[in-house]
Order: structure tokens, then C-alpha cells, then sequence
């Protein structure tokens, strides 16, 4: 007997429809698995046979047949188990129910017990986006499952229940659909900007990056607040809308770290260690192609602390995708492509002992020992940072005095007004623009320069000797002060305070 199963595969976070072909005749006992399957798929055998077994149903001892089609695309994981393990019991006719345009995922334990796979949203999203509707998945991933409209989602806990409902013998209720935001009612964070004393100039370059979603470096000091006002970003950016929480909810899953809450709330902050390999960061792997942290902190934050601690080798992956909002991972067997769409903060030392310049300590470094420390992050990647702040010490009476801060959320309204001005800026250009992504063609349209602001600019890109690139990005930051003024044109002091906050020297 011959039957036909669907479900999905994935390649990067797009889903390709797999068809679970299984043929059952006469001959020597056999069951061969074809169509390209890795080393989890080819195991399912075993796991199916047993889960079969256990579930009080016949494995067919015939000359069987499974083929993954279509076959020239690699099968990756374990989510077959379940289509496998549903088309030998349709072929066998142990299950003659209908199972058109129905989609099983799920990987199966040996007792028939359903376990959750990784990839369901986007899985989802694409078979849906397909014109598929009704889908088997297992009970751990109702909840990732429960936030895609226009399906029907039956999230069962085992293979028994799987027969039983196919067969009509017990009825199950679809997954309820839930709203996001219900899932954003318990938004917390554990920082907040009024924790961080002092600071006014790092705090007020902090919110110019944020308003515009534009890359920042703190320099200063050991114990300057450096990584206290990196982790307080999230806090003041503006809350994700639910076209973006799926967006990141996709990686997320596709990565399989997503929360029992089954989609992402909170914007990424990911801080991988200075340890981290370029393909940690970058994404890759020999078996499976899975993201990295660029695109884990997909329209959340990057935060790298002690930045010249991490190998040359790996902060140059960083230089195309900082531009490019996306990364393409080419393996022997293909290639991927995840977006990459993060704001990069980073903190670092000014020197080894990390006193250079500092008004409260006294720097043991010798110029030489300075300049091989600050070279080792590279010139372009430092170009490619609009603001690169210089912090120091806090003063004792700061830290003490219990006179109020501004708190996050003092800030995160001003960042979302400037926010709403660059979407009515921006509704007629693709992709929900900010300013921090705009290219040449939209600086010119809605960066307009006075023949003051010329002069300015003039001015500070000759003495500071910065790049085109960089004369690009000083604009770009003079418009995001100018949004934060309410102003709609660019003024001179706005040219030059974004221009003072590209005056570290290097060298």
C-alpha cells in the first residue's frame, strides 16, 4: 500500500513543504529511508518502530519504503517522527481517516509520547503563507503556536492521540488563539536609567542612539557606569509591535530559546562573551545553518563589553552586516540568510590599566602600550559608529545624593516622539525606515544642510579627519537631535554636537 503525509521543513526561517511518501509491498523484510536525511532523521527509524509498538498499534513487517521528497533538499531534525510514523500506519491501513492538506510536525519518544521540536513559528507563518490551515503539532508548542491567526492548530500529546483524533474516536479542541498584547501585561526589566548617577553626557548620547537606532561606544574608565548604561537601553526603546515580535519570535525559535510564554516580549539584548567565535556571532554550523547573536539581538541590542578583548578576526564579521541589516551564511550546502537588524552598543577601556584620561586615577600605560591596546579594534569598524562617547569617573557626592534622575521612562517618551516623526518622514519609504538606516539617496531628501551647517560640518570633517562614510553618519545623528528638538530642519548646533561625539582619537 502507498500513502502521503505532509509537513514542513526549514531553510534559514522560510518553510518548504515535504512530502512523507511511504510504500509498503511484498519482499524482504526492510525499511529504507530516503530523500536526503541527516543523522536525526535517519535515527527516527528506531523511534518510530518503538513508539508504534508502544502505542498499542502494528508496525508493518514488510518490505517498507519512506521517501522525503522532494529530494534534493537536506532533511534536518526531528520534527519528521511524527509524519513518518502517521504515513506507515495509512499505508498499513491501520488509519484510514483523511489527511489532506493536514501538517504533522513533532519528534517522538520511544513510549509514543509527543516532544516539542524547535522552528515552529516559522514553520507556521510560511505553511500558512502557503494556503495550508490545519496543522498537528505537540502539546509543548500550543503556546509558540497560539499567536498565528487564520489557522487551525491541534497540539496533541502523543501518538495514541494522534490516531484518535484522525479517526474521529475522541474530539480535541483547537489551540486558542492568543493576543499580544495579553502575553505583554508582565513586561518588567531589572534597570532603569535613574540608577545611573551622573553621567549626563553618556546619558544624553544613550538616548540620540536610541531615538535614531544609531551604534554606540562608551569609553572611560573601570566602574564609570559603562555596562549599568548599556543594559538600561532596552528599557528605553520603544515596546515591540507584533509584526516585529514575530519577526524575532522566528530566530528565536528557529535558535530553540524560546520561553514558555512562546513568543518573544521584550526586545533582545544579547552580550556574548569576549570569548565568542566569529561563527557564535555570525551564525553557521557544519550540520545545520542556525543564527548567531547578530541575529538573535534581531531589533534589540548587541552589547559587546570590553570590546578590544574580543579577537580582530571576529569584530570584522560585524563590518557588513552593521551595514547591510542582514547576513548571508554560504555553506557547501547552501546559503542562508538571516536578518540582522540590531543596534551594536560597546564598551571598552581607554587603555590596559583603563586610567588614561581619567581625572580620578592615574594611568600606569605607556604610550606604546595605548596605542597597540586601542588598535586592536580596526578603523572601519570604529567608522562605522556613529557615537563614540568619552566617560569618566563619578564623583562621591554624585553616587550619594538621593536627588532624583530622570527614570527610563521619562526617557523612552521622548524617544518614541522621535520615533512617530521619522515614521510620518519615512511612510512612503520601504521597510519602516529610521534614521540610522537611511542611505545616500534619503540622506539628500530629508537631510537637508545650511550653508551654516556646511561650514560646520566642513569644519569638523577636515580637523577631525573623517571618513565620507563618517560625514554621512554625523547627518544622520543631526537629524535624530533635530527629531528630539521638535525641529524640522537641521540647525548648526545640531551638526555640531553630533560631530563632537566623533572627536576619540584612535591613535
Amino acid at each position: 500500500m502507498f500513502s502521503k503525509i505532509l509537513s514542513f521543513s526549514l531553510l534559514g526561517l522560510e518553510g518548504v513543504c515535504v512530502e512523507i511518501e511511504t510504500d509498503i509491498g511484498k519482499g524482504l523484510v526492510s525499511y529504507d529511508l530516503v530523500g536526503l536525511p541527516d543523522a536525526a532523521v535517519k535515527e527516527s527509524k528506531e523511534r518510530v518502530r518503538a513508539a508504534i509498538k508502544n502505542s498499542a498499534l502494528i508496525f508493518p513487517i514488510n518490505k517498507i519504503t519512506v521517501n522525503l521528497a522532494p529530494a534534493d533538499i537536506k532533511k534536518e531534525g526531528s520534527q519528521y517522527d511524527l509524519p513518518i510514523a502517521v504515513s506507515l500506519l495509512k499505508a498499513s491501513d491501520q488509519l484510514l481517516a483523511p489527511t489532506e492538506g493536514i501538517i504533522f510536525l513533532g519528534e517522538l519518544a520511544l513510549d509514543g509520547t509527543l516532544r516539542p521540536v524547535t522552528g515552529i513559528l516559522p514553520i507556521l507563518i510560511s505553511a500558512r503563507d502557503k494556503g495550508f490551515k490545519r496543522f498537528v503539532v505537540p502539546a509543548a508548542n500550543a503556546a509558540e503556536a497560539s499567536f498565528i491567526e487564520g489557522t487551525e492548530v491541534y497540539a496533541l500529546s502523543c501518538l495514541k492521540d494522534v490516531v484518535s483524533f484522525l479517526s474521529g474516536e475522541r474530539q480535541f479542541v483547537p489551540v486558542v488563539h492568543r493576543s499580544f498584547a495579553a502575553a505583554k501585561r508582565n513586561l518588567s526589566y531589572n534597570y532603569d536609567m535613574s540608577l545611573v548617577r551622573g553621567q549626563k553626557v553618556a546619558k544624553r548620547a544613550l538616548e540620540i542612539a536610541v531615538a535614531g537606532g544609531h551604534n554606540i561606544l562608551f569609553i572611560g574608565p573601570p566602574g564609570s557606569g559603562k555596562t549599568l548604561l548599556a543594559r538600561c537601553i532596552p528599557t528605553i526603546m520603544p515596546d515591540l509591535t507584533f509584526e516585529e515580535a514575530l519577526e524575532v519570535t522566528k530566530i528565536h525559535s528557529v535558535a530553540g530559546e524560546l520561553s514558555e510564554e512562546g513568543i518573544v516580549t521584550l526586545r533582545p539584548f544579547r552580550t556574548p562573551h569576549h570569548t565568542a567565535t566569529i561563527v557564535s556571532l555570525c551564525g553557521g554550523g557544519n550540520v545545520r545553518i542556525r543564527p548567531g547573536e547578530i541575529s538573535m539581538a534581531h531589533k534589540g541590542v548587541l552589547f559587546l563589553d570590553e570590546l578590544p578583548e574580543y579577537s580582530r578576526h571576529t569584530l570584522e564579521g560585524l563590518r557588513q552586516p552593521l551595514e547591510d541589516k542582514k547576513i548571508t551564511i554560504t555553506r557547501a550546502g547552501g546559503a542562508v540568510t538571516f536578518p540582522a537588524e540590531f543596534m551594536l552598543c560597546a564598551s571598552m577601556n581607554p587603555c590596559p590599566c583603563g586610567n588614561y584620561g581619567s581625572a580620578y586615577a592615574e594611568c600606569t600605560c605607556t604610550p606604546a602600550q595605548i596605542i597597540k591596546y586601542r588598535n586592536r579594534i580596526s578603523g572601519p569598524l570604529l567608522d562605522r559608529i556613529d557615537l563614540q562617547v568619552e566617560v569618566d569617573g563619578v564623583k562621591y557626592d554624585e553616587l550619594a545624593s538621593e536627588g532624583r534622575e530622570e527614570t527610563s521612562a521619562d526617557v523612552k517618551k521622548r524617544v518614541e516622539a522621535a520615533r512617530a516623526i521619522q515614521r510620518e518622514r519615512f511612510r512612503d519609504e520601504d521597510g519602516g525606515l529610521i534614521n540610522a538606516n537611511m542611505g545616500e539617496k534619503q540622506i539628500k531628501k530629508y537631510c537637508r544642510l545650511s550653508a551654516e551647517c556646511e561650514d560646520v560640518l566642513r569644519t569638523a570633517y577636515e580637523s577631525l579627519k573623517l571618513s565620507a562614510r563618517a560625514r554621512s553618519r554625523i547627518i544622520k545623528v543631526a537629524r535624530t537631535i533635530a527629531d528630539l528638538a521638535f525641529s524640522e530642519k537641521i540647525l548648526p548646533e545640531h551638526v555640531l554636537e553630533a560631530a563632537s561625539y566623533r572627536s576619540y582619537d584612535k591613535n
